[in-house]
Parts: structure tokens; sequence; C-alpha cells
């Protein structure tokens, strides 16, 4: 079988990599077309081509628009090899990890997410460099969702971003990154598994082939119905138990940043209030009302149990739901998923714990 040249798809969004400055602050504005302009050495290694589908600051991005990246990844899967997502730093987290477990159903190809932390145009940035190397990684002969950043390949739901302005602003979350690029070759980490992700090739197919759903011959479709009405609460001492409350009326799951490896205050805290409940009452009275409940942790690394301390005990037993080592952003957009596909809460629960 001789070499074949892969034939990659560029999705832009704006983000800070295609910004410039307005005069009042950096604004998305540069097309995909400019963009690929910028990485001349990249022809020589594949076939490249782009489409602009939105321009926006990523701190707007929402559930809807990422919608539309994984219907532009799906309407264009039979004619590419392996695609790449620019997008703003801000919020790359939560779309990576949306699109590989839950929207993007049978992907058998790379989809690479990348950025940088100054504009493509500035003379000392970073986005020329991170747009080559996920390029690079796009035309690997693996399946699944990346982010490339820094020269580093990080598994779509384990990315997140830990620094403001340095260009070493993501790091893999609780496990080894899946490679690195090196001068536009890829190293791949001892634990990643090339079966695990190995590249399936379909083959092309005409406008007038594909199906009348959201798929094609290819086995790729996406699944993008997200429930919106969830809340991420990060606990801190003192907190007042009202807003739990107000989470049981107005929302049908809460994401709990819980202290540690797990804490959650069991006692009022204001012993002279006997009104006051306390936090694991609130969780239960939460659970009782149907409302999914997620522990997760303010901790980086290591995730959550509820095995340790007694009061992880009293919540084991009020059935929620602990996220163990996902990021907030990956539990974030799972639970979204989850509640939108399933009614039982025990269905939901077995969803979100599943590895």
């Amino acid at each position: 079988m001789g070499y074949s040249v892969k034939n990659i798809l560029i999705i832009a969004t704006g983000g800070t990599i295609a910004s410039t400055d307005s005069g009042d602050g950096l604004v998305p504005a540069i097309d995909v077309k400019k963009l690929i302009s910028y990485i001349p050495d990249i022809s020589g290694r594949c076939n490249i081509d782009g489409i602009s589908i939105m321009n926006i600051d990523s701190s707007n991005m929402t559930p809807s628009l990422m919608k539309k990246v994984a219907d532009a990844v799906v309407d264009n899967y039979g004619d590419f090899d392996g695609f790449v997502v620019t997008h703003g730093t801000d919020t790359l987290g939560y779309s990576a990890a949306n699109r590989y477990a839950y929207m993007l159903k049978g992907l058998g190809k790379p989809v690479v997410f990348t950025g940088s932390q100054l504009p493509i145009e500035h003379s000392d940035t970073d986005a020329k460099r991170n747009l080559f190397d996920a390029v690079c990684f796009a035309c690997e002969n693996v399946s699944g969702v990346y982010v490339v950043f820094n020269g580093i390949v990080i598994y779509g739901t384990h990315a997140r971003k830990i620094k403001t302005t340095s260009f070493d602003a993501f790091e893999s979350a609780n496990i080894e990154a899946a490679a690195k690029v090196v001068n536009g070759v890829v190293v791949y980490s001892g634990e990643f598994s090339k079966e695990k992700h190995r590249y399936i090739e379909y083959n092309k197919y005409s406008e007038n082939d594909k199906s009348d759903n959201d798929s094609n011959d290819t086995g790729l479709y996406a699944d993008t119905d997200m429930c919106e009405d969830i809340m991420v609460l990060k606990l801190f001492p003192g907190i007042k138990t009202d807003i739990f409350d107000y989470i049981k009326e107005h929302y049908r799951g809460v994401i709990i940043e819980s202290f540690g490896i797990g804490g959650i205050p069991c006692t009022a805290g204001d012993e002279e209030n006997d009104s006051n409940s306390s936090v694991a009452e609130k969780i239960g009275e939460l659970t009782e009302a149907g409302i999914a409940v997620v522990i997760t942790t303010q901790c980086m690394y290591e995730g959550v149990s509820l095995d340790v301390y007694e009061v992880g005990h009293i919540l084991a037993r009020q059935n929620v739901i602990v996220a163990k080592d996902m990021t907030t952003e990956a539990v974030t957009m799972k639970l979204m998923w989850a509640l939108a596909h399933y009614t039982k809460m025990t269905d939901v629960k077995e969803f979100m714990e599943a590895l």
C-alpha cells in the first residue's frame, strides 16, 4: 500500500488566535484562509482546506454553538481524514470534552482543538506553532478528540487551562498526555494505545450518498441534545444553604466543587441557629427531589472519593453522583448530555460514573 497524503480541514471559530486589536481590545476578525497562510510549510505534509463557521470570543461559546462545530465535522467527514478546530482558550476545555464523549458518535478520525495565547498576527505569537502542530497530529492514524497546545497532545476530556497568559496554558489532568509534537514529529507516550485510538478509514462519499438523518454512510452522527438547566457551585467556608433551595426550584442538576477529596459541611455551622441546615442535609433534599447532584473537587489532581470520611458515606447513601477524577469542564458537559438523554436518575448516575 502506497503512502497516501492526508486531507485536513481547519474549522475556525474565532478566539485569540484569530483576533486583531480593535483599539478597545482584541476582537476575533481573521478568517480561516488567512490563518492557513501563516503556516505555509504545512503544504508539504498534507492537503489543507478550511471553513469559518463563526468568529467569536470563546467566552461567548454555548452548547448551541458547540453543535455547529459538531455538525461541521459530520457534514465534511467523508471528504477529510482529520480535522483541526481553532478555538478560544477560555472555553476550549469544555468544547473538547463535549465533542469527545457525547456529541460525536462513531468518530473514527482525529479532531484536534487548538488556539493561542497571542494573536497569529503578533510578532511573538504561539499561534503558528500550535496550528502547525495541530495539523501534524490531525494527519496521524488515530481517532478521537484531542487538544494540541505548546507541543503537548492532550485527550479532550482531560484538557484544562491552568494559566491565563503563558504559552504552556493547558495541562493534562489526571492522565499522562497522549503525545508530544517535536519539530513536526509526533512522539507518543508509553500509555497511548494505538489499538484503542486507531484511525478508521472510510470510503469517500458523495452528497447523494448521505442518509436523511444527521449521519452519513461512515457511521458518524452528531447527537447534540443538551440540557442547560444545571449549575456549578463552588463551596467555601460559611456558604449559605438557601442557595440549595433555589437550585431545587430552578435546576435539574448541580455540580458541587467540594473541599479536598470530597469534603462537604455536615454541621449547620451556626450552632446558635437551629434552623440553619448543613450542606449535606440540603444535598439530601436535592436528591430526594430528583435533582442530579454531582460531587467533584476543587483540587486540580487525583479526583474525589466518598470512601474516606464519614460525610462521604452519608453522601453515598443519598445517591449522589461521584465525578471521580473528571475535570469540571468534562463533568459539566457530560451532565448536560446525560440530563437531555435520560429521565431516570439511576440511568443518569450510571452514565456519569461510567469510565
